[in-house]
């Protein structure tokens, strides 16, 4: 009986067979497709941080700029332009007044060089005769 099944297995070839070869091919691209997708979508958030970081500080400098200088700007829209990072950044400040008469609110809207938003930064100043 041991015999019969030798002489059996030594008749079954030996391997994988094309299906199951071209399954595993497929499993695999499908698992790398996923990874090359994954480290682009990483690279772009990576990028993306970078921009609204260096847009935060232009922002934050504009805003801290006018609190040194104790003289808020009258209402209105005013443009700045600011570098961070070796990169040009576009920005506006728009100065509302509030219901106080003494305080005015200033938002700092900061773009990058295609003038696509990445931040906008809010503050309130008060009026100095």
């Amino acid at each position: 009986m041991k015999r019969a099944r030798r002489a059996e297995r030594a008749q079954w070839p030996r391997g994988f067979t094309l299906i199951e070869v071209l399954v595993a091919v497929a499993i695999v691209a499908v698992a790398l497709g996923a990874g090359i997708k994954a480290s682009g979508a990483l690279l772009n958030n990576a990028q993306r941080l970078a921009d609204v970081s260096a847009a935060h500080w232009c922002a934050d400098n504009q805003l801290s700029d006018l609190k040194l200088a104790r003289n808020t700007p009258g209402v209105g829209d005013y443009d700045f332009a600011c570098e961070q990072l070796g990169r040009n950044y576009r920005g506006h400040l728009v100065v509302r007044p509030t219901p106080n008469p003494n305080f005015r609110r200033v938002d700092a809207q900061v773009a990058d060089e295609n003038d696509l938003p990445l931040l906008t930064l809010s503050t309130v100043l008060p009026t100095r005769p």
